[in-house]
């Protein structure tokens, strides 16, 4: 297929409502006076409550699995570089920064948090101005440059402070520490990658979607195996950098260690544009904010209006055909209510050929029942933020902990502390595949649902984890910490081997696999189509939300309970810090979240869908 060639989805997002096209009104008038839709696009499939066109991909062809090589393959090649890099940060930056833990689980969190932000961002350019292959084009650029700043400050001496002199010298409050340039280059190159993430992760899963024909049966079941494929090619990424890439930062070099990866990511680049001449390029379809505005300002200009009583929608509500390209029309719901009264039709609002007259005050039903979609979604993603936060501690206190235990894995090799969540990924590994080709289909047949489980309760399980996982690190780190104040040596080691964190690791896969999974598949099924980018990025700021939340917690804990000359729970020197209180802290908020939870998914209704 010819480069951006792009496929003719009509004028904008919104344009349903009153916009630049001007379709009928099917219950103002008669539905006889609508144009004949030609015999090939009246052949429909239904799956899943969904309508599809079934012989669509005979006129408007996709490449399919000819583009998977490139999207998959630049995919994984910027996460083995992005998650090379990061994998063993909070150590890089607590010996060759030398920094207090507390500061640099500070910079990990906020910059994390800032990089899952930054989706949202990307996500509304690509949507309503770039499209998605120009956005991961210019993220993928931007977390090159900062790959390469990182990498320089690694190889150039100059630009991080000098070594420790000896190894007495290895508490960071000894060292020469760092100065504001030095930092500020730091800073500078995680800026880049975040960047870059923003533009990347939103982006890479719609744009791969956009590659298959979602209106054939084949086309839906290749977008079931690229969900597949994405979550296992992560999971061996994650794998490789946790142990070969982490083994080379920590006992080879960092200047390699993080210049492997930014090599990778010139790679990724390279073949993403190798694709384009086969790539289909989905157009932008406009502002899409400024439509959700058009809802709520038309739904408060007509807050006086009665809502018919019986139910009825024929004659009352605007309900014109809708964009060619939407596969699903969405009913009209009695939930959030109070916006049905954006879609009334008043005297002289609608014209003779189906348009509205005035685009503020008027909006269909289905533009309706879109901007409920992501605001019925708000109090789940609320829900989410704190069961998130044991994930947050896998990169920072977890390390701490490691680095206090025996980590000799025979007489001549030790498992470097940031490889530790290796444990996790092969949880994921191993229960993905069990549970699709055996739980699920016993669930199914037992529960009489095609999926088995639901999205929500399969997030339900994961808050569940989450709160079993801080409650057996706090009890690993109460033992652990024992044993150091009574039988360490000079370097503080406890003599506990660090395969005892194995049981918070195996926790924390199980709560990875049923939180973020089912996530991303509940943003994507319950946001509108097209809104997916949008949908894809709210995940990322679950996890943002969790890493600014978790920051705030750690900065109170640090203030709070440093008192009276006694140490703060997460004070340096864990073996004299009770880092064992901290986990017991987050095991009860997540405690009280999951009841917010429960209450929140019990209110919650799926989306609906109807024959277009």
């Amino acid at each position: 297929m010819a480069v951006g060639n792009e496929r003719k989805w009509g004028s904008s997002f919104w344009s349903c409502c009153c916009g630049r096209r001007s379709p009928r009104v099917r219950s103002y008038w008669s539905s006889s006076s609508e144009p004949a839709r030609s015999s090939l696009e009246q052949k429909l499939v239904e799956e899943d409550g969904v309508l599809h066109l079934s012989e669509l991909s005979a006129i408007q062809t996709k490449p399919g699995w000819k583009a998977m090589p490139y999207i998959l393959g630049n995919e994984t090649m910027e996460r083995l570089a992005t998650y090379g890099l990061t994998a063993n940060f909070m150590v890089y930056l607590m010996r060759e920064f030398q920094m207090d833990q507390v500061v640099a689980a500070n910079i990990l969190n906020i910059w994390s948090a800032a990089s899952n932000f930054a989706t949202i961002i990307g996500a509304f350019v690509a949507d309503n101005y770039l499209g998605k292959f120009r956005t991961i084009a210019l993220g993928s650029f931007a977390s090159l440059a900062g790959m390469v700043i990182i990498t320089l400050i690694a190889w150039l001496p100059q630009l991080r402070p000098p070594p420790c002199i000896t190894s007495q010298q290895q508490q960071p409050g000894l060292c020469i520490g760092y100065t504001k340039a030095q930092l500020g280059a730091l800073l500078v190159g995680l800026s880049g990658l975040a960047i870059g993430t923003g533009g990347i992760r939103p982006c890479s899963i719609p744009f791969g979607i956009d590659q298959f024909d979602v209106t054939t049966v084949e086309g839906r079941k290749g977008t079931n195996s690229f969900y597949n494929w994405y979550y296992t090619t992560q999971t061996v990424i994650l794998l490789v950098n946790q142990t070969l890439v982490v083994y080379i930062q920590d006992s080879v070099s960092w200047s390699l260690g993080f210049g492997i990866p930014t090599v990778l990511m010139l790679c990724a680049i390279i073949l993403l544009f190798a694709g384009t001449k086969i790539y289909v390029h989905v157009k932008p379809e406009g502002t899409t904010f400024s439509g959700i505005m058009q809802v709520f300002i038309a739904a408060y200009k007509k807050r006086r209006f009665r809502l018919p009583a019986n139910g009825e929608v024929v004659g009352i509500f605007y309900d014109p055909p809708p964009e060619e390209s939407v596969a699903s029309k969405l009913p009209l719901t009695e939930e959030l209510r109070f916006l049905n009264k954006a879609a009334l039709i008043e005297d002289k609002e609608v014209k003779p050929d189906g348009s509205c007259t005035i685009p503020w005050k008027l909006c269909s039903i289905q533009k309706v029942e879109e901007v409920k979609c992501p605001v019925k979604i708000v109090p789940i993603w609320t829900s989410c933020v704190i069961s998130f936060i044991s994930m947050s501690q896998q990169g920072t206190f977890i390390v701490s902990q490691a680095l206090k235990m025996d980590r000799n894995l025979g007489p001549n090799f030790q498992i470097p502390a940031g490889s530790l969540s290796i444990i996790s990924l092969v949880t994921i590994g191993l229960w993905l595949p069990l549970y699709d080709r055996i739980l699920q289909p016993a669930i199914a047949k037992y529960s009489e649902r095609e999926e088995g489980m639901t999205t929500l309760q399969r997030i339900g399980f994961g808050n569940v984890f989450s709160i079993l996982t801080m409650v057996v690190a706090g009890v690993v780190e109460q033992r652990r910490r024992v044993l150091a104040t009574s039988y360490a040596g000079p370097d503080g080691v406890a003599p506990m081997s660090v395969m005892w964190l194995a049981p918070q690791e195996i926790l924390m896969g199980l709560c990875q696999v049923f939180n973020t999974v089912a996530l991303i598949e509940f943003y994507n099924k319950q946001f509108p189509e097209n809104m997916r980018s949008i949908g894809t990025s709210l995940f990322y700021l679950t996890s943002a939300g969790a890493s600014y939340l978790n920051s705030l917690v750690v900065n109170i804990v640090h203030n709070v309970t440093g008192k009276d000359g006694r140490p703060d729970w997460l004070t340096n020197d864990i073996n004299v810090g009770r880092l064992d209180y901290f986990y017991f802290l987050i095991a009860g908020l997540a405690a009280v979240n999951l009841v917010y939870f429960l209450f929140c998914a019990h209110q919650y209704r799926y989306k609906l869908t109807r024959p277009v």
